[in-house]
């Protein structure tokens, strides 16, 4: 690793591990990407001699046409040029990360994030051949140099923002949720030099076109089948061992397990409610917002399961003391 890096990465890992500490279900493509991108950045020694170095990475059009360069294509996405451009996309990489592949599941959210990676970087190659046959851009776009994961976390903004009616803040603008990403992007080519323009645009228009095709198609596409198999056979040894165990304990245990489950409560699993800071989906069993720690209470978007939650709360002890009676005496 160079001296003088990875300074500004203490940061971004208190960062994320208070985030991670914070949900009850960790999403473990969104912790394999940070990792992915931190390892590339950092180069410890056990892989400096199989990555590439970033003069053999730079995502330049003219290169990639020429020598049909699929290196170039797909890995310039995971190279960053400094503490700042790293730790900047990351920290976006975690909020958008984390509401996708909870709302989707890992196994869907792996599949959108290599199309949006594949359809980026594709659309960008496209718009600066384009620019260069028609208008004769040959240096502003054609032979330009790129790396960062900008583009695919543009095309995640536009899919995350699709369908929302809210308003948001873009670096202290209130702007229509499902064009901040338009926003953004006029905002950063403003006031950050040397940013790709072209990449960043490339990504936007990559979401718009992933959510058209979603749309129109209804079934699991072909990578998200692809995923959920090597998921599931990955997993499969940890579900053989959590059942053994668990068929263990419930012959030990005899009745049941002790407190209450869903069925008690009246709330299943799949309930969620969004938090009216951050607009950030919860689980239904939570209290308070995993993403901001926003309390729930005097949310309008619950549901109507936390009236028994309440009512339960309400109970004299002595009818607590008789349900319980009733219920582990039988």
């Amino acid at each position: 690793m160079e001296r003088g890096r990875g300074r500004m990465l203490p940061l971004l890992a208190i960062h994320a591990a208070s985030e991670f500490y914070r949900l009850e279900r960790k999403p473990p493509v969104t912790a394999a990407l940070l990792a992915a991108n931190t390892l590339i950045y950092l180069r410890p020694r056990f892989l400096h001699s199989v990555l590439p170095s970033i003069d053999q990475v730079w995502f330049n059009p003219h290169l990639i046409l020429r020598n049909r360069d699929l290196k170039r294509f797909f890995l310039s996405a995971f190279y960053h040029l400094g503490d700042s451009h790293l730790v900047y996309n990351m920290i976006s990489l975690l909020w958008k990360g984390i509401q996708l592949e909870t709302s989707m599941g890992s196994a869907e959210f792996a599949s959108m994030v290599a199309a949006l990676l594949t359809m980026s970087q594709g659309i960008t190659l496209i718009l600066a051949k384009s620019l260069l046959l028609f208008f004769d851009y040959e240096k502003a776009y054609y032979s330009q140099y790129a790396v960062g994961f900008s583009g695919v976390l543009f095309a995640m903004k536009v899919v995350l923002n699709s369908q929302s009616e809210d308003y948001t803040y873009v670096h202290g603008l209130v702007v229509p949720a499902r064009y901040s990403a338009w926003a953004e992007l006029i905002l950063i080519q403003m006031f950050v030099p040397g940013v790709s323009f072209l990449g960043h645009l490339g990504g936007i228009l990559a979401g718009i076109l992933y959510m058209r095709l979603k749309g129109g198609y209804s079934g699991s596409d072909p990578l998200t089948v692809l995923f959920k198999g090597l998921a599931g056979a990955l997993s499969w040894p940890v579900r053989l061992i959590r059942n053994f165990f668990g068929s263990q304990q419930r012959r030990i245990s005899g009745r049941g397990t002790v407190g209450r489950n869903g069925a008690d409560t009246g709330r299943t699993p799949s309930d969620v409610w969004r938090c009216q800071e951050c607009t950030f989906d919860n689980s239904g069993w939570l209290s308070v917002c995993e993403m901001c720690g926003t309390n729930r209470s005097g949310n309008g978007n619950g549901f109507s399961s936390r009236q028994s939650l309440h009512h339960s709360r309400d109970l004299s002890l002595e009818e607590v003391r008789r349900r319980r009676i009733d219920r582990f005496g039988r």
